[in-house]
């Protein structure tokens, strides 16, 4: 597996409502990690959510959630923090807020305790949102909105997070305030890219070799996709769509690199487990029986 050329500076756990975040720029991508002498594995499930992203991280002792999909796929996180014995949440981090990133987070937090929601800084007038703030004041919580990037180290897993650097973008506003998240195990990189559009994707060209890619904006056909992925030469990339928005130019990029493809609406719940110096695949994971059982 590709070594990262540099580590990340000192991680440090932080709660962007009280303490000051790192002061590295969203620019400077290329930060050193923590030497971290323990190793134990961890798994990234990429749930099969249609046109959305929902992705659940678990660390030894740590659970942290990249997006809940759309409203009704909040009982499909449920179920797969339920089946991985989950029974609260550290960090939820919402990448940007359209509903099919933010419509099952409600849910989510009716269902466990969340100590941090990590968001954009910006504001959204739908009801997912509206939802999403009245069950965080419920639960006494606050959006944490990084200015800059920080640095989050759970267990043997280091989170740089890394809001957009821009205030307006013409090729879309909500898409392009992604917040991207790099998450080093060891050896192996991940790279959570949400929505990012072509001038965001031109903001993290800089972000360094990852070995596991989450494909931005679902698939979807960006221009400046090919040379994204020259700049950060993943090994796997996973698509979170439907079949009617993943784009065949999208697929022939990741074709043409040799970059092994995982796509949601046709392998299904997909689990990617990390030892630190190598990752393996599973598709079809099937939470079915848990979603069946449920009562509302």
């Amino acid at each position: 597996m590709k070594k990262l050329i540099s580590a990340l500076l000192a991680g440090m756990l932080f709660a962007l409502s009280g303490c000051a975040p790192s002061s590295s720029t969203s620019s400077d991508m290329t930060q050193e990690v923590p030497e971290i002498s323990e190793s134990y594995p961890l798994t990234v499930d990429f749930l099969k959510v249609g046109k959305a992203d929902a992705a659940v991280i678990k660390t030894q002792n740590h659970t942290i959630i990249i997006d809940c999909g759309e409203k009704s796929d909040g009982s499909k996180v449920r179920n797969c923090l339920q089946t991985l014995g989950v029974d609260s949440v550290d960090y939820m981090i919402l990448t940007h807020y359209d509903q099919d990133h933010i419509g099952g987070a409600a849910k989510v937090l009716k269902n466990f305790p969340v100590s941090h929601v990590i968001a954009a800084d910006y504001e959204e007038a739908s009801t997912e949102y509206d939802n999403l703030v009245e069950q965080m004041t419920l639960q006494n919580l606050s959006f944490e909105y990084p200015s800059s990037a920080v640095t989050v180290t759970l267990d043997d897993a280091v989170f740089q997070i890394y809001p957009c650097q821009a205030k307006t973008y013409h090729d879309g506003n909500d898409n392009n305030h992604s917040l991207v998240i790099k998450m080093t195990h060891h050896d192996e990189v991940f790279l959570f890219t949400g929505d990012a559009m072509q001038e965001r994707l031109a903001e993290i060209m800089g972000a360094g070799d990852c070995d596991v890619l989450k494909e931005p904006y679902h698939g979807r056909e960006v221009a400046n996709l090919g040379e994204f992925l020259d700049n950060v030469t993943p090994e796997y990339a996973i698509v979170s769509t439907d079949e009617e928005n993943l784009s065949e130019i999208t697929m022939q990029a990741l074709s043409d690199r040799n970059i092994e493809t995982y796509v949601t609406f046709r392998d299904g719940n997909i689990r990617c487990t990390s030892t630190g110096q190598a990752v393996s695949f599973e598709t079809g994971l099937n939470f079915k029986e848990e979603e069946e059982a449920e009562t509302e």
